[in-house]
């Protein structure tokens, strides 16, 4: 069965509760003219906006994601979010491994790992960053940078037949730059991304069960170059997702 093509919204730390709802409440208002029943629309608000908009997005079409979650369901853990929670709050995606967390928080390949397992065994849908820095990339470790943290994110991972998960190639040095990579680079990114992906998964589990997208300066003049690709399931929007107009118009042009 083909899966739905997907554009995920990271708000990051940008929008308060009043923007952020406000945002919901213009896209919900004209959600006929970009809606499409091929492509699923996800919102991944900072932790304080996700009750709210929780309700505010309730069989809506539009579903709630995450930007985090602990690797512990309960606990004396302060500070941190557990996927339990978000889980019986609504939320049905959540990112793992942005490479953000992996800069100012130090997040390693194992505590990625611990949290990839912690999402999917609380029901959600994990996405999971992966990406080379520029000084990576300058020296020729870009394809090997990916590979590494991609198997190490997987590692002892197992999928049932109800899971799903998703990879997203966010080049680090392109990320709020507003310069995105060619989209055949992307593209081979993506490749040996799904080459990993073989050596963890049968084909039946790699084709119905995980996507694998891209993030980095991704706006609606570039998404359908990136869309088009064969192996590019999807987008992480991160500047273009913070105004109405600009990530209806995101949607619209990634319809084909």
């Amino acid at each position: 069965m083909e899966q739905k093509k997907i554009i995920i919204a990271n708000w990051k730390m940008n929008l308060n509760l009043a923007s952020g709802s406000g945002l919901v409440k213009e896209l919900l208002a004209s959600i006929n003219d970009w809606k499409s029943p091929d492509l699923e629309v996800v919102i991944c608000p900072d932790f304080l906006s996700l009750t709210p908009l929780a309700e505010q997005l309730k069989d809506k079409g539009i579903f709630l994601g995450a930007q985090d979650c602990f690797w512990e369901k309960t606990g004396a853990y302060t500070g941190e979010v557990s996927p339990q929670f978000l889980s019986e709050l609504g939320c049905k995606y959540v990112l793992v491994g942005h490479s953000e967390r992996r800069e100012h928080k130090q997040e390693t390949n194992a505590q990625i790992n611990l949290k990839v397992k912690a999402a999917l065994g609380n029901g959600l849908i994990p996405v999971i960053c992966v990406g080379e820095t520029f000084s990576e990339r300058q020296d020729g470790n870009k394809d090997f940078v990916i590979m590494t943290q991609t198997a190490a994110a997987l590692a002892g991972v197992k999928l049932l037949s109800t899971d799903q998960l998703i990879i997203a190639y966010e080049p680090v040095w392109v990320i709020g730059s507003g310069q995105a990579v060619d989209p055949e680079e992307a593209e081979h990114a993506h490749r040996v991304i799904k080459q990993v992906l073989f050596d963890h998964f049968s084909s039946t589990v790699l084709n119905e069960q995980i996507r694998i997208i891209y993030g980095g300066s991704v706006k609606p003049s570039n998404i359908k170059s990136f869309m088009i690709q064969p192996t590019i399931d999807g987008v992480l929007a991160g500047g273009s997702s913070l105004e109405a107009v600009s990530f209806m118009d995101l949607i619209k042009q990634a319809k084909f």
